[in-house]
């Protein structure tokens, strides 16, 4: 639970790299996520290259760190022989949340950029990873070693909570 009580949006990052070991339990904690139907519709893009980074950091007007970070993971979806097709982004959700919680868990920090649903945003980052036409861009996630981390929110609402008895 503590990756869950302490995990925060990070975006900026030391110039440091990151061990393959830690991103490989990143992947597999990704590919550990509940799945509609077991469809697994995802596919990942670890990016490392310098020159693709500064490509994906202009995918809209929010992913600019991208730049400054030594990786990040691209999560796309297939969209062919799936049994329940309309489930594919919340199956990415899902896997995008343990990539986040796992990334903290590492002791490093990140963040899941917005690029589904936006048509443009998907054909840029598509575009930069020469992704075919069979997959569908669902997010960025840059991370490393932070170069800053602000203390999670407590954001727990008790009017939003509603019991039926």
């Amino acid at each position: 639970m503590d990756a869950i009580f302490s995990r925060t949006s990070v975006r900026s990052y030391e110039e440091k790299p990151v061990e393959a070991s830690k991103i490989e339990k990143i992947l597999r904690a990704a590919m550990a996520a509940p799945s509609a139907m077991n469809q697994q519709p995802w596919e990942f893009y670890v990016v490392t290259d310098k020159s693709v980074l500064q490509e994906l950091s202009k995918a809209s007007p929010y992913t600019g760190m991208v730049a400054g970070a030594p990786v990040a993971i691209v999560v796309c979806g297939r969209k062919e022989n799936l049994p329940v097709p309309d489930l594919v982004q919340v199956d990415l959700s899902l896997s995008t949340e343990n990539i986040l919680l796992e990334i903290e868990e590492q002791g490093l920090g990140g963040v899941m950029l917005g690029i589904a649903p936006f048509a443009d945003r998907m054909e840029r980052v598509s575009r930069a990873l020469n992704l075919s036409e069979n997959l569908d861009v669902f997010t960025v996630v840059p991370f490393g070693y932070p170069a800053k981390k602000n203390p999670q929110q407590d954001r727990y609402d008790e009017s939003r909570v509603h019991y039926i008895k």
